[in-house]
Order: structure tokens, then C-alpha cells, then sequence
């Protein structure tokens, strides 16, 4: 089977119908919308459009060529570490994307941690930042890009 070849285009020229599409998709997503009858008439857009174009038009997302780190850290076990933990991420404006945690064993529980950052030079910080939350016993960067 032969792979289907992608293209990143400019929307301002391509066709008002493409755009029109990612606005139905949106408001599905969101749920202003119930169903792709719906969304189509809100877009101003026909169903016919809307279907025949739903599962080949996408909005490309600038974030995602942001800084994602995964982390590891290990928490004591006790009311509100996990909390204080990512009010941290908050603040130093990363947006999470996964929370792993498991069992906590002896005392310890590991958190994976995924999220996006504003900036790549932020990571070092970050991990300072982190290691310095009461009840984080250990952090570690597990993956940068």
C-alpha cells in the first residue's frame, strides 16, 4: 500500500472550505457542536464538504515543535506532594501533556511526567525547580526534544 504523501500549506491559499473544515472540527471537539450535521451548518460549510474532507484536513499545531520533556521523579507518599509538583510545572510555564504515577512502594511513588515548555534552555531550571518541592526525593530528565 502505497504511503500518503503530506503537505504543510499556508491556509490563506488554499480554498475558504479547508479552514471552514478545521472550524467544524473544532467545535466537535469542543462540543459547541453535537454532531457533524451540526458543525458543518455552524462553519458554514455543507455536510457533503464536511465529510468528504473531515479525515484529510488538519490544523497544523506550532506548539508541538516546542520543547516536550519527560521526566521522572520520585515523591514521598503523603497528601499533596503530586499536587505541589505540578502547581511547580505551572509556574514555570510548562504545560503537561501525561501523568504517570504508580504504587507508591517503601514510602516512594514514581511519577512519569510529560510537558510541553515555553523554551528548550528552560529544562536545567526546571529540574532545579522540581528538586526543590517538598516531598521530591529524586528528579530525572528521561527525554528532551
Amino acid at each position: 500500500m502505497e504511503r500518503t504523501k503530506m503537505l504543510l500549506v499556508a491556509e490563506d491559499v488554499l480554498p475558504t472550505v479547508f479552514g471552514r473544515v478545521v472550524e467544524a472540527k473544532r467545535l466537535l471537539a469542543v462540543g459547541r457542536a453535537k454532531n457533524l450535521s451540526e458543525a458543518a451548518k455552524l462553519a458554514g460549510i455543507s455536510r457533503s464538504a464536511l465529510y468528504k474532507y473531515k479525515d484529510h484536513v488538519f490544523l497544523y499545531n506550532e506548539n508541538i515543535d516546542q520543547s516536550v520533556v519527560t521526566i521522572s521523579v520520585y515523591l514521598e507518599d503523603r497528601p499533596g506532594v503530586l499536587s505541589a509538583l505540578l502547581d511547580r510545572f505551572s509556574r514555570q510555564g510548562a504545560n503537561i501533556l501525561t501523568v504517570n504515577q504508580n504504587i507508591p512502594a517503601d514510602g516512594v511513588a514514581p511519577v512519569s511526567i510529560s510537558a510541553r515548555l515555553e523554551s528548550s534552555g528552560g529544562v536545567e531550571e526546571l529540574l532545579e525547580r522540581l528538586g526543590d518541592v517538598d516531598g521530591v526525593v529524586e528528579v530525572k530528565l528521561v527525554s528532551s526534544r
